[in-house]
């Protein structure tokens, strides 16, 4: 097997001021450069990540640890953010995005300069005349009350209209905003099907379909099917709690030195049909693929009257691999990159673990690149898409002693990032309340 080409993880910058507490979580904004962390201490920090320096602390609306939060996506001209606590609540929290504090609006009122072009230390920025204003911005609009017990984790739907949150009460449910003015949530579902503790609620990033991990060892799919929300598959393979879950981005294509335009657009192809992929990890200390399995087209009868024909909503899931070993204790979190396709893993044992998935059958030198080029005009093989996943870069240590509690891709936004690329960094949360940033070098 040919060898991978190293990467290395450097240390860009730590969020400050941190937490004096532990850390669960950090979401970056969809679109803003900033990022908001869920604390131990009950609050919400928010950071830019031009210059990693807090901007704003949400407090007041939980009475116990904030575990989780999630910005929804599609909002103009406010920013809005559902956070879940350990009080068995939700919070729905909303600020103005233009007042008139930035220049020429924008990012700008969060005391980022537009542009970011000149962001960064010497910006004019005094966190003293930051903070005590942008607090008071931050509006708690609506507490959502149902669960019985801790919150672990929310999620917005592709649409920005649905929320799921799960909780240790073996509970998910599914909240609509009903975008009146009033800030009124309507329950839609609530699904007990899981058998312990729900760990992580993830939707698909174009469908109203939602993944659950739990306690109970298994990951289950649900869909929306007549006015009623229900189980479509359910996932086994791990053996011990399922920690974390995330989507494969829809364009994501395996990285290749020598891919020929026809393979790129088989594999979109196939992808295409059954669908993005779901990565997992565990307390059995793996990370797992899962994939879709395409329904046939001639399941039902055509002459068959539609009024009888079946739903036929179960869907296939089954486990593509586990991905090469990278970790000694539990995996907290996995993260894919919807721009890289890289998967990035954290746990227990304070170790960040970078992935990269190739085409197998890629050899190196030009003889290779030929070859794929004179196959340009004929039918891909099956075995062509094959993809073999490899370790290219582990940092031990990362917070000192501490166990890694999540990590999260985002787009980089300071002034050392390079012009005109589109370069990520990789955000990391931990137990003693740290909040690192980092930069991976192939």
């Amino acid at each position: 097997m040919a060898a991978k080409p190293a990467a290395a993880i450097t240390h860009l910058s730590d969020l400050t001021p941190p937490s004096l507490e532990r850390t669960w979580l950090t979401a970056p904004h969809p679109t803003l450069p900033i990022v908001a962390t869920c604390s131990s201490d009950k609050t919400v920090r928010v950071y830019s990540l031009t210059n990693f320096r807090l901007l704003s602390t949400i407090t007041g609306g939980h009475k116990r640890s904030v575990r989780t939060c999630a910005w929804k996506p599609h909002v103009q001209g406010e920013s809005v953010l559902a956070t879940g606590s350990f009080d068995a609540t939700v919070g729905i929290w909303r600020r103005w995005d233009s007042y008139g504090r930035g220049e020429e609006g924008g990012p700008g009122d969060w005391g980022l300069k537009s542009g970011n072009d000149n962001a960064g230390e010497d910006d004019g920025i005094e966190n003293d005349d930051v903070d005590d204003e942008d607090e008071e911005e931050w509006r708690f609009a609506v507490l959502l009350d149902g669960h019985d017990s801790e919150v672990k984790s929310v999620s917005w739907s592709p649409s920005g209209m649905l929320l799921a949150t799960c909780s240790r009460d073996k509970s998910i449910w599914i909240w609509e905003d009903l975008d009146d003015g009033d800030n009124n949530f309507e329950t839609v579902a609530v699904m007990q099907e899981h058998a312990g503790d729900v760990k992580s609620v993830a939707w698909h990033p174009v469908e109203e379909c939602l993944a659950s991990a739990s306690y109970d060892d298994t990951i289950r799919l649900w869909r929306e099917d007549i006015d009623d929300w229900g189980q479509v598959a359910c996932l086994k393979g791990h053996e011990g709690t399922v920690w974390c879950i995330d989507w494969e981005g829809v364009d994501s294509v395996p990285h290749s030195h020598y891919v020929s335009t026809s393979l790129a657009e088989q594999w979109k192809t196939n992808n295409a049909l059954s669908g993005p992929r779901l990565i997992s990890c565990s307390d059995d200390r793996t990370v797992r693929l899962w994939r879709k399995q395409p329904k046939e087209q001639q399941q039902q009868p055509s002459n068959m009257p539609s009024i009888i024909r079946p739903t036929c909503t179960d869907e296939i899931w089954t486990e593509e691999g586990v991905l090469p070993s990278a970790h000694d204790l539990s995996i907290y979190a996995v993260a894919w990159s919807k721009r890289t396709g890289l998967l990035a893993s954290v746990g227990a044992d304070g170790r960040i673990a970078v992935y990269q998935e190739k085409f197998a059958n890629e050899q190196q030198g030009s003889s290779a690149g030929e070859a794929m080029e004179a196959s340009e005009d004929s039918t891909t093989s099956p075995s062509s898409l094959q993809t073999e996943w490899n370790v290219i870069a582990t940092l031990d240590g990362a917070h000192g002693i501490y166990e890694i509690n999540h990590v999260a891709w985002a787009k980089r936004a300071d002034r050392g990032r390079e012009e005109g690329k589109d370069e990520e960094i990789l955000v990391t949360t931990a137990d003693d309340g740290s909040i690192k940033v980092w930069t991976l070098g192939l």
